[in-house]
């Protein structure tokens, strides 16, 4: 017979703790009654040799399921401890080190999944031939969708290897793993990847949903990929998930350990858990806002992609800007229709509500299609949201008999109405919303919308508003005095160099007006009343011509640009500066004719003033081009018997245009005659003789229904110049919307167009930025895009000067001033100073054919054009 001896179990010494860290070692404590149970019982001679064998069985168990080879239902700490150990250990101790079995097996599970992750779909993506995905966008959508996951797989890796070693070590009596989990969570990298991965996941799960409906070889390869034995028909969405959730559940059975650890002796769990349980707190805490602003992107794609523009109208929000997001939206009703209000605010200087209204397309898919133009938060203005609540009509639900089908019950609505601030009556929406709770929450969204894009407008201004002027130019206010003399309304301006000093000169209602730059001291040099237009003529290149030219109807005129200075100054009276002065035309009662407009341009290093003439009863106007003649040459014995004034010469032949044009548009070898028909491109210098050209040309209206609809939204509109966008593009621009040409006259861009927000008397351009001026705005777009990147207010807006040579010019406006006192009502004149971002500069962007010609190289990309 064979003798049987005790078996010998492999269980450790109850009061040493193992420790994978220098910083969280375990202290030794007294054995817990369970275990001094379980020692007891160990020592006893009972034991059976098939308890003995028990025990081998479950050491060989313990590492099949280490390698999860184990049956899944055998995958319990209860089923590799035999029933005598766990009933000497007790239910609690039993508990905890089934709890303790779940940390191990959830955490190989879980490294499990994230493997079967890069080695199934990450691999498989990279390998797949033919490519599943573009091989150029490939690695982007990758980064996008698995983001930083294999981080986080090389993190809980070495944390798992660290539970088996603990686990082969103590089995089937694991004292902690409080101090493997609590050495990962102290690791800032471990942190940090989480909350980066949790904060993108919204992000990677709405480009996984986008590329399942658009790419169908894509959609193939993940249901194919199901069947793998890894994958177990769990799709994709449940593998991203995993970091998302595994902190929240690992936070929730370390909890479980606590409450089951013995409180009446001093086991190191009592100390360390309640620290790594704070870590994983905030840890989780400092992702959800994270997770809110990524899932309100999410929405906020989706919106976008759904929104229905009207067909033509170029309209670019930059909605997919990384930097944009949705503030809020939620259903509004009319009194029509029941829509979807969306207020969206961003980063840069943009904001905007849309409204729109959802439709249900056959395919399932939801659009939203705009029920007017989206409102820019600079153009947004709220009216009080305090009205009563009205009653609407709305048929009961369910019913029971055809008589209650037909029965209404009211329900309350509660209205509040917001306007385009430059369309008061015709752009005015009175929404209903279901509560007054609802009715507060979309004011205090608009009012801090608003209030974010007003400060971030201020600190990100790409012109800044420079007062020149405030104070001296007065015209009637609410309490100016009976018999105040007032200076009037300012019309025009034009800044210049004399003796080494700049100076500025402002054509007012009385007369024109000269002071130092910088100075609010001027003084009254010429006497004409209401003047069209003042241009100074100064220098260009190595030629010096020093005019100040005048247009006031019927004549123009010219005087000495330095006795100019010295009258102003008080060096000169004005019988000197009379008596430089020049007629260059109209005013002649023998030919009736008039000057109509006048424009001074620079065509390379020509200076040359053209002016449209009249004659009375005439049915055309006369176009005709004069050259500035260098100041030295100007008493030259070639020019004793010249017929002009002395200080100009005539530049081709003169011609004729129609009758109601009214501007002039330089380009480089041509000029741009705004009618209202269209801008009529001719050669200056050979006016009689060359192409008339009309641009923009629709010629194919009748063929083609994108140049149709653009001819009907251009046709009620005013032309009012060109703008030269790249070497292939130019911006028509009108008074109502801009339109995008060929440089030959030819609708680009689908025939679609920008609508301005509020219509534009005039315009300037700069560097990449197009500056509209109406009444009330100075609206700043981007000439490529037509994208507003900044809006600034005020009353009564013109455009003083724009300048002749583009960028190198100054930019004056007048409007409203500050004061209005006994002395009148102040003008107030400011200088739009372009800015540029701190620690960068921009790269040198030409804006219109002027700003070319005055600069040498410049001027060769436009050689070879000619409408």
């Amino acid at each position: 017979m064979a003798v049987t001896t005790s078996p010998s179990f492999a269980f450790p010494a109850p009061t040493i703790y193992r420790s994978t860290s220098a910083h969280a070692q375990i202290p030794s404590h007294s054995p817990s009654p369970s275990v001094l149970r379980l020692l007891h019982y160990i020592q006893e001679e009972e034991l059976t040799h098939g308890l003995a064998n028990v025990s081998l069985t479950s050491d060989e168990a313990l590492i099949r399921f280490q390698k999860g080879q184990l049956p899944e239902q055998d995958q319990e700490w209860h089923r590799l401890v035999p029933p005598e150990a766990r009933e000497a250990l007790g239910k609690q101790e039993v508990h905890r080190q089934s709890v303790i079995f779940e940390v191990v097996k959830a955490e190989r599970d879980y490294v499990a999944d994230l493997e079967a992750v890069q080695d199934v779909f990450i691999n498989g993506l990279k390998t797949a031939n033919p490519p599943l995905i573009n091989e150029s966008k490939l690695q982007g959508f990758l980064n996008e969708v698995f983001g930083n996951l294999h981080l986080i797989l090389g993190h809980h890796q070495q944390m798992l290897a660290a539970l088996f070693h603990r686990q082969r070590d103590q089995h089937p009596l694991v004292q902690s793993v409080a101090d493997i989990v609590l050495d990962m969570t102290l690791e800032s990298d471990f942190r940090t990847a989480y909350e980066t991965y949790i904060k993108h996941y919204p992000l990677a799960e709405s480009h996984h949903r986008k590329e399942l409906k658009r790419n169908k070889a894509y959609k193939t390869f993940i249901q194919s990929v199901s069947s793998d034995p890894r994958i177990r028909k769990r799709d994709l969405i449940t593998f991203l998930s995993r970091p998302v959730t595994r902190l929240p559940r690992l936070n929730l059975v370390l909890e479980e350990i606590l409450k089951l650890t013995d409180k009446e002796y001093e086991h190191p769990d009592l100390e360390t858990l309640p620290i790594i349980l704070r870590i994983l707190s905030d840890c989780i805490k400092s992702t959800q806002p994270g997770i809110e602003a990524a899932e309100s992107k999410v929405k906020f794609w989706e919106i976008c992609e759904s929104l229905v523009y009207q067909k033509g109208e170029i309209i670019d929000m930059d909605l997919h800007d990384e930097s944009r997001a949705l503030v809020y939206d939620g259903p509004v009703v009319r009194k029509t229709r029941s829509e979807t209000g969306i207020l969206t605010e961003w980063q840069e200087l943009d904001g905007v509500f849309v409204l729109a209204r959802k439709e249900k397309r056959p395919n399932g898919a939801i659009k939203r299609v705009l029920m007017s133009r989206p409102i820019p938060l600079a153009y947004l203005q709220l009216a009080p949201f305090d009205s009563s609540a009205e009653s609407r009509r709305e048929r009961a639900e369910e019913s029971n008999s055809i008589l209650d089908s037909l029965r209404y019950t009211h329900v309350p609505i509660y209205p509040f109405t917001i306007y385009h601030s430059s369309a008061r009556s015709t752009r005015r929406y009175t929404l209903y919303v279901a509560s007054e709770a609802i009715r507060k929450k979309w004011k205090a969204k608009f009012e801090d919308a608003i209030g974010i894009w007003k400060v971030r407008q201020e600190g990100n201004m790409w012109f800044a508003p420079n007062t020149t002027v405030d104070g001296f130019f007065r015209v009637t206010g609410s309490k100016t005095s009976f018999g105040t003399k007032l200076t009037g309304r300012v019309t025009s301006a034009v800044p210049f160099v004399s003796g080494g000093k700049k100076f500025l000169a402002i054509a007012a209602a009385t007369g024109i007006y000269v002071s130092t730059w910088g100075e609010d001291k001027f003084r009254k040099v010429l006497a004409y009343t209401n003047p069209n237009a003042i241009f100074a003529i100064q220098t260009i290149g190595d030629h010096s011509f020093n005019k100040f030219v005048i247009h006031s109807e019927p004549t123009l005129v010219s005087y000495s640009l330095d006795m100019l200075a010295r009258v102003a100054t008080g060096q000169a009276s004005p019988g000197m500066l009379d008596a430089s002065m020049e007629k260059i035309g109209g005013g002649d009662s023998m030919t009736s004719q008039n000057i109509v407009f006048s424009r001074y341009v620079v065509f390379g290093k020509k200076a040359l003033l053209i002016y449209a003439s009249k004659r009375r009863l005439g049915t055309t106007l006369t176009l005709n081009v004069l050259q500035a003649v260098d100041s030295s040459d100007i008493l030259s014995p070639k020019r004793a018997s010249a017929k002009t004034p002395s200080s100009f010469v005539v530049f081709g032949e003169p011609g004729f245009i129609p009758k109601d044009a009214y501007d002039i548009s330089p380009l480089v070898k041509t000029v741009g005659i705004c009618t209202h028909d269209g801008i009529v491109i001719a050669d200056p210098t050979n006016l009689a003789r060359s192409v008339v050209t009309i641009v923009p040309d629709l010629q194919e209206t009748t063929q083609t229904l994108g140049m149709s609809l653009l001819k009907q939204r251009i046709d009620p509109c005013k032309p009012l110049g060109l703008i030269r966008v790249n070497d292939k593009e130019l911006l028509v621009v009108y008074d109502q919307l801009g339109c995008y040409i060929t440089k030959r006259g030819i609708p680009t861009r689908s025939c679609g167009y920008i609508k301005w927000e509020t219509p534009a008397t005039s315009y300037t351009a700069r560097g990449e930025h197009i500056l509209l001026f109406s009444t009330n705005f100075i609206e700043i777009r981007n000439i490529s895009t037509g994208r507003i990147v900044q809006v600034i207010e005020g009353k009564d807006i013109r455009l003083l000067y724009g300048g002749p040579l583009g960028d190198s010019d100054p930019i004056l406006v007048a409007m409203w001033g500050e004061r209005d006192d006994e002395k009148g009502a102040s003008e107030k004149i400011i200088e739009l100073v372009e800015t540029k971002e701190i620690g960068m500069q921009m790269p040198p962007t030409p804006s219109s054919a002027s700003s070319f010609s005055s600069a040498g190289g410049s001027a060769g990309l436009w050689d070879e054009w000619d409408m």
